[in-house]
């Protein structure tokens, strides 16, 4: 399965049961009990691995393929590999425009991603 579609469906699921965890953590403490100390208990995340936004960012001059198609958006394993092998064959990439001399890349894919990417 492609590493992008597994991504999406370990973040539904992961989504999916933190919604269902939260509509359990706000319940009312019971009477008599210490209503801080309840809510700090049922406020601690379900697991201590952080949650991924998708939003770091990725060096176009250094990362594989793999690592490209997962941080740029619209851009698949072909496209990555594709400015994989420029990369290889003109050397490092000077300016975030000469990405648009990448085959697949043009302008309005480089905007939709210039947060994305770095030198």
């Amino acid at each position: 399965m492609n590493i992008r579609i597994k991504k999406i469906l370990s973040t539904l699921i992961l989504t999916s049961w933190i919604s269902a965890f939260s509509v359990y953590a706000v319940q009312e403490p019971s009477p008599g009990s210490d209503s801080l100390a309840q809510t700090e208990k049922t406020a601690k995340p379900a697991t201590d691995k952080p949650v991924i936004t998708g939003s770091h960012r990725v060096d176009i001059n250094t990362a594989s393929a793999e690592e490209l198609s997962e941080a740029m958006n619209g851009v698949g394993i072909k496209k990555a590999k594709a400015i994989v092998q420029h990369r290889q064959e003109f050397g490092p990439f000077k300016s975030l425009e000469q990405l648009q001399d990448v085959p697949g890349i043009g302008a309005s894919l480089l905007e939709r991603n210039r947060s994305r990417i770095t030198l």
